[in-house]
């Protein structure tokens, strides 16, 4: 089948390949000048299957009030919102109720689980060579951290996920850098997760994809999709090019936040709004003083990741503002925490790499992937910040959808009769 496909971030990339290695002509379409430019340019790299869970959870929205005043707020809230995001805002409260969060809940961790496999496969079928490193710790400053994370504890048993409370005497044995000034309660140790560089990996794939005859198109623009006739594209090259027109069997529609104004024409509102997250990359300062894997700090909900020769800093859920502008106080943020758990780490006078990325996310949390209820258009879109942890098992998922075959995993409630749409 000749398949257009929309959008080269990490899913984008990751449903080419699948697409193409079922054996279909398949052409990707992007704005940027290359892949994984935008939310997969720099983000965190966890891969914790266990704690992908929604957003929208019960009382969640009394925190996001708690931390309008806060200066290190992990939630912030950039006046004044859109219109748009209101109405997200709306049905994102809606969902903070504990039925829909448990059923969302499971539908995330079904699909992550699924996903670290697939990516488990595609690295030991291909032998994808990139930053990684295996490990994640959740670093709790006080006991009011022990307690809060409990009940997700529990999910975790409830999972069958590896993990081990730990105190700090034995958090410093698995990252012997920990600053010998910082006073803490403990952490929570998982083995099995691991914390990659979702770049790296998608550029490696992408080349899997062109050997098995995927056409990237870069710095092209779709219009937005026609009801006439929804799997004919509009394409431009640049805006003083006359926009032509490609036939194809079918659409995948992967374009992240960009994804609602191309399918706003077939009469499909999906209700994505960015949640913006920042980074620092930083050049490995001494790596006797440096992280060995992935750390989580718990009450700031900032990562702390081994790049390679580099350290990541990556948190902060932003809603409203705009990508072009940087919040200080949620960068400040991120060089906090790093200084407060690894001292000198990091070469922070010169080079550093500040990031701010728009994760596209649903009201609910989970992505919509399958079917759109158009002829000839499939969906692979809403991730919000787990894009990285879900893309493989996404794209794997879809891909057996478009080719008639019963996916590996139980796609309940991924689809966009959850939406009502």
């Amino acid at each position: 089948m000749k398949i257009a496909l929309i959008g080269a971030g990490i899913v984008g990339v990751t449903s080419a390949y699948e697409l193409a290695a079922d054996g279909h002509e398949v052409t990707v379409f992007e704005r940027r000048g290359a892949a994984a430019e935008e939310t997969s340019f720099a983000n965190a790299g966890v891969v914790a299957p266990g704690y992908v869970t929604p957003w929208a959870a019960p009382g969640m929205p009394a925190k996001v009030m708690r931390y309008l005043f806060s200066r290190h707020a992990p939630v912030r809230l950039s006046l004044p919102l859109s219109a748009t995001e209101l109405a997200w805002m709306w049905k994102w409260w809606r969902s903070c109720n504990l039925p829909t969060y448990l059923a969302n809940r499971q539908r995330l961790q079904r699909l992550a689980f699924y996903s670290r496999e697939r990516l488990h496969y595609l690295n030991a079928e291909l032998k994808l060579e990139y930053e990684r490193a295996n490990g994640y710790m959740v670093l709790l400053r006080a006991e009011q951290d022990h307690a809060m994370v409990q009940p997700g504890l529990q999910v975790l048993r409830e999972a069958g996920v590896t993990f081990k409370e730990i105190d700090s005497v034995g958090a410093r044995l698995i990252e012997p850098a920990l600053s010998p000034d910082a006073d803490f309660h403990g952490a929570i140790h998982l083995p099995d997760d691991e914390v990659g560089n979702c770049r790296q990996f998608a550029l490696l794939l992408k080349a899997e994809a062109q050997r098995l005859g995927v056409d990237f198109q870069f710095n092209t623009t779709i219009e937005p999709l026609n009801p006439a006739s929804p799997a004919t594209l509009l394409i431009a090259k640049d805006t003083l090019q006359t926009p032509r027109t490609q036939k194809f069997d079918a659409v995948l529609v992967c374009a992240g936040l960009h994804s609602a104004a191309l399918l706003r024409p077939l009469g499909l509102k999906i209700p994505l709004a960015a949640v913006y997250g920042y980074s620092i990359s930083a050049q490995i300062r001494e790596p006797l003083n440096a992280p060995n894997a992935a750390l989580m700090d718990e009450r700031y909900k900032v990562a702390i990741s081994r790049m390679g020769q580099r350290v990541r800093v990556a948190g902060s859920a932003e809603i409203g503002g705009h990508l072009s502008h940087q919040r200080d106080a949620a960068v400040q943020t991120l060089y906090k925490v790093l200084h407060d758990w690894f001292p000198g780490a990091a070469q922070l006078s010169s080079g550093v790499q500040t990031w701010k990325g728009a994760r596209p996310m649903l009201p609910d949390g989970p992505p919509l992937l399958g079917v759109s209820g158009i002829p000839g258009v499939w969906l692979n879109l809403g991730h919000g910040s787990s894009g990285w942890a879900l893309s493989c098992g996404s794209a794997r998922v879809v891909a057996d959808l478009i080719q008639r075959r019963t996916p590996s995993i139980d796609l309940e409630g991924l689809g966009v009769s959850r939406l009502g749409l």
